[in-house]
């Protein structure tokens, strides 16, 4: 599932692409939203909070899309017919460029006024542009909530704090030292924790993949994720990987049993 970097990144290229200009085609290839048109009306600003994508059109609509484990955007200048692919769900387009989404997740058109009744549930987004200490504060406090809940599972809890997935689960605890099944109650500082899954995402949201060991060459990009059976890049112990269940779909967790010991 695409992190809420890549989100950003996705949101960021769309906005460019769309933003203060009218539809000459939005074509949903949903059977339920099927007779949807907005043509002739603007896009007025494509958002991502957390993992999720809110794209408001003139008139007090949004088009809300996750993209689940498969989606992308792919976006062209406009002029071709769109592909003829069956994994084709949303087309937008305008004078200059045109917008494909692939395997969208989920794809649904909303007044704009109900979008709290989506995003408003998310924990603090850590690539909210109005970051602020109070909305760390607000993440510490909603990932305290259940104490006896392992860390692994907690950092994935969109509803706790808001754009991780598997991989930066997986680094965080690594570089903070942190077995993914530690209750949240010994985390011995929540707040470092927070600050390094903030500074992680903005790292990389500019840019394709993810690379937490700050080595872009291909192989050497993280430190434990993806990595299983591998010697840990610090020790040399062997990295192990095994399933952690969490609410969020993510499942399968990675660490380094000396760097990251049980407490």
């Amino acid at each position: 599932m695409p992190e809420g970097d890549a989100v950003w990144l996705t949101a960021r290229r769309l906005r460019q692409a769309l933003v203060g200009r009218p539809l000459a085609r939005a074509d949903f290839r949903v059977p339920r939203l099927a007779t949807t048109d907005l043509r002739g009306r603007t896009v007025e600003a494509v958002l991502s909070r957390g993992k999720h994508l809110l794209i408001r059109v003139e008139g007090g609509l949004t088009i809300h899309v996750h993209l689940l484990m498969d989606g992308r955007w792919r976006v062209r200048e406009a002029g071709p017919p769109p592909p003829r692919d069956h994994r084709l769900r949303l087309v937008l387009e305008n004078a200059e460029w045109q917008a494909l989404g692939f395997s969208l997740g989920i794809l649904e058109v909303v007044p704009t006024p109900e979008e709290a009744g989506i995003v408003g549930r998310l924990g603090p987004d850590l690539l909210d542009p109005e970051w602020s200490p109070a909305l760390a504060a607000e993440a510490v406090r909603r990932l305290s909530e259940e104490p006896d809940r392992a860390v692994g599972e907690a950092l994935l809890d969109q509803g706790l704090l808001a754009g991780i997935g598997n991989v930066y689960k997986a680094e965080i605890l690594f570089l903070r030292g942190l077995d993914p099944w530690t209750p949240v109650r010994d985390v011995p500082d929540l707040d470092a924790v927070v600050a390094l899954a903030r500074r992680l995402l903005n790292a990389n949201k500019e840019r394709h993949g993810h690379i937490t060991t700050g080595d872009r060459r291909p192989g050497r990009e993280h430190w434990v994720y993806g990595r299983a059976g591998r010697p840990c890049r610090r020790c040399g112990t062997r990295i192990k990987r095994a399933d952690q269940p969490s609410g969020a779909g993510d499942r399968v967790t990675f660490w380094c049993p000396r760097c990251q010991p049980r407490r």
